[in-house]
């Protein structure tokens, strides 16, 4: 029984041994004592140790942090980085359309001319003639122009003159045409104004000069004093015409090429022709004739040029 004893004693004591962390003593021979320094022996020389410079010292870094302003992005780096957003409470407005471009401004027409009193009252129209004057005449073949001289036919020519003037002869038909006789005009395109003029007869005037080409005369009828608001321009030499009071008043003095290459091919009228019929002329006005003769020339505008 004390052997038992002994046994578990010493187990304990083992146990207390290990838990302090008590070594157990190293078997072995012992480690010789160090040798104290000898006071007579060199010392061994000291390996130099490196010289230690003293630093230089650095500058002193910059300072990593920037102003508030720098970090702040430029305004052209804002409208590359940034997105704007609107505020919640206001609503995004819709993308403006484009301005459409504005178109060029129209130039405004010219007023229209009023029409002359003196077409539908004939008593306004009795003004004298210049002793000498042109008129030029623009047609839908090209201008010419027709020199009067009043001490040739004085009525004739204060006639044709207030005719001019007023405008009776713009717009008027080449309703007759006679290769190598003559060409005939002065019937108003509005039967309305031809109505007016057409029984407003002038007195005759003595025959001073002969009805050569050329030369500009009234048309009349075989009553003496008929002379209204028709005129022909002479092709040929027709002298004859001399002796039947019917006075030449002017001469065309430029175009007279283009008075020659008027539309002749209606010929004559009717009934003796295929061309217009004057009585026609006179109450239906153009109408008639563009309908009818579409090929007829006319008088754009006739102008006092002196």
């Amino acid at each position: 029984m004390l052997k038992g004893l002994t046994s578990n004693f010493l187990a304990t004591l083992w146990i207390l041994f290990v838990i302090t962390g008590c070594d157990r003593p190293q078997k072995g021979p012992p480690a010789p004592p160090t040798p104290p320094p000898a006071s007579s022996a060199p010392k061994p020389a000291e390996t130099p140790k490196p010289e230690i410079k003293p630093e230089t010292p650095k500058p002193a870094e910059k300072s990593l942090a920037k102003p508030v302003e720098a970090l702040q992005p430029k305004p052209e780096e804002k409208k590359a980085t940034e997105t704007v957003t609107p505020a919640p409470s206001q609503p995004v407005p819709p993308p403006t359309p484009p301005t459409p471009p504005t178109p060029p401004t129209a130039t405004p027409a010219a007023p229209a001319v009023a029409p002359n009193p003196a077409l539908l009252n004939p008593a306004l129209a009795k003004e004298k003639a210049p002793e000498k004057f042109r008129a030029k005449f623009t047609t839908t073949k090209g201008d010419f122009v027709i020199e009067v001289k009043r001490e040739w036919a004085p009525n004739g020519a204060d006639r044709f003159y207030n005719l001019v003037k007023i405008g009776f002869l713009n717009d008027a038909a080449f309703f007759r045409n006679i290769q190598g006789f003559m060409v005939q005009f002065g019937i108003n395109g509005d039967p309305s104004v031809s109505a007016k003029w057409r029984n407003e007869n002038i007195m005759d005037d003595p025959v001073v000069r002969s009805n050569l080409p050329g030369y500009v005369t009234f048309a009349q009828t075989q009553l003496p004093n008929s002379r209204s608001t028709q005129f022909f321009i002479n092709f040929g030499d027709n002298a004859r015409l001399d002796g039947m009071r019917f006075a030449p008043f002017g001469q065309v003095v430029e175009g007279m090429n283009v008075v020659q290459s008027l539309y002749s091919d209606y010929g004559e009228g009717a009934p003796s022709g295929r061309g217009p019929r004057q009585d026609l002329v006179q109450s239906q006005g153009n109408s008639y004739l563009k309908q009818n003769f579409p090929l007829l020339d006319y008088v754009k505008t006739a102008t006092i040029v002196n």
